[in-house]
């Protein structure tokens, strides 16, 4: 049975982050008492908050979460500590998840039930069965298309979304290409997966139930 590490980069997350976590260590917590899993832990990582995040994150710390924290700054630089912690303590599976649950606990749960012998399972919204909640706009449709469209031309990689929060891999799979990241803000997720391809990595794509949150924390064309 899998020894589950999920990783929460929280940057000024105060708001939204105490439901997240309490949703996913009571989800969690079930999978290992009905024996799906072997254990879990959620680690948490900070990055460059000024605002209350650690004061609501610090509540839940416990056996099943803990907390790391930076100054520095971005979502692809507190994911790869959180990678980094998490192949030190040798958790066997080791996964990523918005702080925001746009990806319900449920819906993560599904990536792992689908690893199987893959190397890794991302989410996709844009795979058939993917649904959203609420849709689209049109304009932010077109551009994920094109922005998508571009990425998979560009470096001949085969995935539908690269930039869906909810992924899991295997330890050994991030091990292997976690040096060679360099890009440390959104764009993170398109060197790993690029890399992780090829090296001949399996990674499959699952279609997933995406709830669309406030997308204040990010300007989306200037990132795009």
């Amino acid at each position: 049975m899998h020894n589950l590490a999920i990783i929460v980069p929280a940057h000024n997350e105060e708001k939204r982050i105490g439901n997240t976590l309490r949703e996913y260590v009571s989800y969690f917590s079930n999978q290992v008492k009905i024996g799906k899993i072997h254990s879990f832990k959620i680690i948490v990582v900070i990055n460059a908050c000024s605002d209350n995040t650690y004061d609501v994150v610090k509540q839940y710390i416990g056996k099943s979460l803990e907390v790391l924290s930076f100054i520095k700054g971005g979502k692809g630089f507190a994911v790869i500590e959180g990678f980094k912690h998490a192949i030190k303590n040798q958790y066997s599976v080791i996964g990523f998840v918005d702080a925001d649950m746009s990806t319900k606990p449920e819906e993560f749960g599904r990536l792992l039930k689908s690893l199987g012998n893959a190397d890794g399972v991302i989410a996709s919204r844009y795979l058939p069965g993917a649904k959203l909640s609420p849709p689209n706009t049109l304009i932010r449709m077109a551009a994920s298309r094109v922005y998508n469209f571009f990425i998979r031309s560009m470096l001949v990689i085969p995935f539908r979304d690269t930039q869906c929060g909810a992924k899991i891999f295997r330890r050994e799979t991030i091990a292997e290409v976690i040096s060679s990241i360099g890009m440390t803000q959104w764009a993170f997720d398109i060197e790993m997966l690029y890399l992780m391809h090829l090296k001949g990595f399996k990674i499959k794509e699952l279609a997933t139930t995406w709830s669309n949150k406030d997308y204040s924390k990010i300007n989306f064309w200037k990132s795009g």
